[in-house]
Order: structure tokens, then sequence, then C-alpha cells
């Protein structure tokens, strides 16, 4: 096997984090990966794989040998993308995800302009819950809510997003609405069980922390369903900003004890290859981040 094909191959090791999640991502049986790395560290001289029985690790040498490949892999990525003209011309497949709220209430109606704008593109939009792995995941672009690890790739800011309480002025009307944390314990609470501690909601009081602990009278399993219910009338619900964004603007919710909204989350469009990045990735974001940024979803 070729000196390319081997760096391929333990690149992808490196990556996934084990020999058979590497041999996934290449489509080679994971005994064909071995084969290619016992012969790749007989060529070298030296251990690359600390092999363990939870698996292997990299070793000094196997990180510094990866971080060399996956220089060599992009430059030479960056040559077969110039030379086909790919950093020139906005063509191809774009992979965009962003969470699962953010798609239906902000990002959809943008995605579909760029899509005219440039119809040699073809985008494929996926919703995330978890922060995205962009290499792992075949993933060109991601807008997450949140601070990002300094491993994340290039990241841009297009606004902010902040913790609303909320609920439908029929519920007001009905059972009065709370203007201290101390009240929330009267009224009927719309909980989330797919988020952590979903009985405890975090405020910010005199620029400290404070939990107040809630018996919510319904739980929903996702944030959606939780807006739906609060919208109907049936308590409060809580969420991020943008995840009621529609509601809150047309009226249908009320936001409430803003005085006592958690600090704001960035949202922030992150991506893999900086200047290097083919032209789809480039003319994407030239064209979605000022039309972010100018969204009152992600004015916080």
């Amino acid at each position: 096997m070729d000196r390319f094909r081997e760096m391929q191959v333990f690149d992808a090791v490196a990556r996934a984090g084990s020999l058979a999640a590497g041999a996934r991502l290449l489509a080679l049986s994971t005994a064909t990966v071995m084969r290619v790395v016992a012969a790749l560290e007989t060529r070298l001289g030296c251990e690359l794989l600390l092999r363990g029985p939870r698996g292997v690790s990299l070793s000094d040498s196997g990180e510094a040998f990866a971080a060399s490949c996956r220089q060599i892999l992009l430059a030479l990525a960056e040559a077969e993308s110039s030379a086909a003209g790919l950093h020139a011309h906005p063509a191809g497949q774009l992979t965009v995800s962003v969470p699962l709220l953010m798609a239906d209430q902000v990002f959809a109606p943008i995605a579909l302009d760029y899509l005219a704008a440039f119809p040699e593109v073809r985008l494929r939009l996926q919703v995330h819950e978890e922060p995205p792995r962009l290499l792992e995941d075949g993933i060109d672009v991601a807008l997450v809510i949140g601070h990002l690890p300094d491993s994340s790739g290039f990241a841009l800011p297009v606004g902010q997003v902040t913790p609303v309480v909320c609920a439908a002025p029929d519920y007001l009307a009905r059972h009065g609405r709370p203007t201290t944390l101390d009240a929330l314990k009267a009224h009927q609470c719309i909980a989330v069980s797919a988020v952590h501690a979903s009985s405890e909601w975090r405020f910010r009081q005199q620029e400290a922390a404070r939990s107040v602990r809630l018996a919510p009278r319904l739980t929903c399993s996702t944030v959606q369903a939780a807006i739906r219910a609060a919208t109907l009338g049936q308590g409060l619900a809580r969420c991020l900003s943008h995840e009621a964004h529609q509601e809150l603007r047309s009226g249908q919710l009320e936001a409430l004890l803003q005085d006592f909204a958690g600090p704001a989350l960035p949202a922030q469009l992150i991506y893999r290859e900086g200047r290097r990045a083919a032209a789809r990735v480039r003319t994407f974001l030239d064209f979605v981040v000022p039309r972010l940024r100018a969204h009152p979803a992600l004015r916080g």
C-alpha cells in the first residue's frame, strides 16, 4: 500500500479513536486497517498506537505523526480542489447542521434563499441536539449555541440567545403573572425530561446563581412539546429565546421574569478549513452570517 493510503488510514484511526471506527470511515475491514498500521509502525520503527484492553490511543510519536498526516492530507485536498475549480465556483453538496428548533424558527428560509442564489449547490440540512462533530460526521458548517472548546475549528459569532420563562396569555389571565422566583412554586410548570435536572430551573438574582426546584404538573419529552403545551395554556415553560421565537413574537406566549434570566449564550457558525474552504462553504458563510446577525431571534 502506498504512503498516501497509509496516511489516510492512520488519519482515520486517529480521528475516530479506534481501529474499527477508522475502518468504518474508510469502508475497509478492521483486519486491513490493523495490517496497514502494523506495517506503518514497522517501516517508521516506532509505536504509533498504544494498545490496551479498552482499545487504542495515540503514543507521543503517534500524536505527532497524526498531526503531520492531517496537514499533508488537507494540503493535498486543497490542491485538488483548486485544480478542479471548487474554490472558485460554488457547486456540490453542502452539509449544514443546526439545532432542531433553530431549523424551523430561523434557518430554513435563509437556506432556501441561498439555494436560489447558488443553484449548483445541493444543501443537506440536518438537526442536532448535542454539539456536532464536524470531521467525524462530514459536516461543513454547523450553527451551535453555547461556548465552544478551543478545538472546535473556525467560528463566526452570529448573535446570542437567553433563557426565558413563558406562558400563554390565557393561562396568565387565570393564574396571575409571577413576579418573583418564589412565586413560581405556586404555578403549573412544564418540565422537559430530555433536559438535565428538568425540575430545577436556574436563574440569576443580584448577579448570583439561584435554582428553583419545582414539582412539574406536566413533563414533556422535548422542548418543542413543552412550548406547544404552554401555548395551549397548560402552564409555564422554560426554554431558550430562539426556541419560542415565533410564539413570543405572535403573542401566543409572553415572556416572564426577564429580570432573572440567566446569562446570554453565544450563537456561532463553526466550520473547518478557514480561508481554504471550498467556494460553496465560503459563499454560504458570506450569505447567511449577515442575515443571522440581523435576525431578531438571535438578539438575545
